[in-house]
């Protein structure tokens, strides 16, 4: 059984400096099919265009903790961002990350790591919070920190939602997405390497499907303003498979929140979605 090492809970990674340009935020958001202009045109970055500037430090913090061999078996269980400034071409932005939490389980062990982004002024631009979920691994240990709790409430269920998108996932879409967002993971360009790794095939990108409900969130309760969203969370519940086709469905939830989640087949495949809005 690999062993986790729970002494590289709260050591921070080395600073990573990502300079933004319009042509990359407008890159990303044709890679997530994002239908509002002013992200396409590069003028402001769409709300998972986050996660570009702190990949590069995700995976050594994870593995940091969870033994690299079962770098195989990593999967994204959850993504919590909290914004507190949009990203805007010409940001220069340093981001680190640190693991906070390890909770293993008989289905899997849950590495939760925190990142924030800083500008140049060091002033704070976004938080977040990734649980890396190692597949069929227990590490036999529990401790540090959870994710920020964002559980769907079941009452929205006795109501209609108030807004529904579907969207299409392209079969070539995670070759768009990968160089967009910087994410390589062979899982979602080789069919091989993912069937090896016990998947279907290849799977699309977490982050692309959640990329797919912001801006969903985004035009039908935001009047697709970035600048109104101070939260977005979710759930990863199944992979989601090029060609499929997704539907999220949105309730208004607490004030200043919504609700939503997004099946194919009417199967979940990203649960416990929660945005918080402001006017």
């Amino acid at each position: 059984m690999p062993e986790f090492d729970t002494a590289g809970l709260g050591q921070w990674t080395d600073p990573d400096v990502f300079e933004v340009s319009a042509e990359r935020i407008g890159q990303y958001a044709a890679a997530t099919n994002d239908p509002i202009r002013r992200h396409l045109d590069g003028e402001v970055a769409p709300p998972v265009f986050g996660i570009v500037p702190v990949f590069n430090s995700l995976v050594p913090a994870a593995l940091s903790v969870a033994p690299p061999e079962l770098l195989a078996r990593l999967v994204h269980g959850e993504q919590d961002f909290r914004f507190h400034r949009p990203i805007r071409p010409g940001d220069k932005l340093t981001s680190r990350a640190k693991p906070v939490g390890v909770h293993g389980k008989p289905n899997g062990t849950a590495v939760v790591v925190y990142t924030e982004t800083v500008d140049a002024d060091g002033e704070l631009v976004n938080e977040q919070w990734m649980t890396a979920f190692f597949r069929k691994v227990d590490a036999g240990v529990t401790t540090g920190d959870l994710a920020p709790s964002h559980t769907f409430d079941e009452s929205l269920r006795e109501v209609e939602p108030a807004a529904e998108v579907k969207a299409h996932v392209d079969d070539d879409q995670t070759f768009r997405y990968a160089p967009a967002s910087g994410d390589p993971m062979p899982i979602h360009l080789d069919d091989e390497l993912a069937k090896m790794a016990g998947l279907p095939g290849i799977i699309a990108h977490g982050l692309c499907t959640m990329a797919f409900t912001s801006w969903a969130v985004l035009t039908e309760f935001a009047d697709s303003r970035v600048e109104r969203l101070g939260r977005l969370a979710v759930r990863f519940a199944k992979p989601v498979l090029p060609g499929q086709d997704l539907t999220t469905r949105i309730w208004p939830a607490a004030p200043g929140s919504v609700a939503f989640e997004t099946t194919v087949d009417g199967e979940l495949v990203v649960k416990d979605g929660l945005a918080e809005l402001t006017s």
